[in-house]
């Protein structure tokens, strides 16, 4: 964790886009919709909404509603020497002070007053980031002890209560009961 880890958790910045586009626009606050996601977000739907998913199956219900990624992933490639800056990575919400990674599956996250999603999984981090930046994939992926793939592109989630977030909101994490699952690429 970066240096400033005793800070508080919260929102550093929003990002929406109505195209599908790899990057999105940071913007002054999202508007979150119950079982949809961020009003006026290309991604937002009750179904799949991103074009390979749809193309696989357009009936598969949205478990990426809202990406979220931790801005301490921008202060890791940084060192790799990757200037990558909020809603460049496509996600809607960068935050600071989660352990977004380290988080269970079914994870409520509490954003702002009144927004809360529910963490579905981990992004999965596609050729379209080194398109983005050359050799950037190879940062956001990488090899736990046991030889397994670790995905450090973010979090995936659906919208449970809707809301607006903008930055420099409160983030409260709710962790789930019972047996918790680590998450898994969705």
């Amino acid at each position: 964790m970066s240096a400033d880890h005793d800070t508080h958790p919260r929102v550093v910045a929003v990002s929406r886009d109505g195209a599908h586009r790899f990057s999105k626009p940071v913007v002054d606050e999202v508007v979150l919709v119950a079982g949809l996601g961020i009003e006026g977000d290309a991604h937002a739907g009750v179904t799949v909404q991103h074009r390979s998913r749809v193309a696989r199956d357009p009936s598969q219900p949205n478990l990426r509603q809202v990406h979220l990624i931790h801005a301490e992933l921008f202060d890791d490639v940084a060192e790799a020497g990757f200037q990558v800056g909020p809603g460049q990575m496509g996600e809607n919400i960068t935050t600071r002070g989660v352990d977004l990674l380290g988080l269970p599956t079914g994870t409520l996250l509490h954003l702002g007053a009144d927004a809360r999603v529910r963490i579905t999984g981990l992004r999965n981090p596609c050729q379209q980031i080194n398109e983005f930046e050359p050799g950037l994939l190879r940062a956001v992926l990488g090899r736990a002890d046991d030889g397994s793939i670790e995905r450090k592109g973010g979090v995936m989630s659906v919208v449970l209560a809707g809301g607006v977030v903008r930055p420099g909101d409160t983030i409260r994490v709710e962790l789930p009961t019972g047996e918790l699952q680590p998450l898994g690429p969705v």
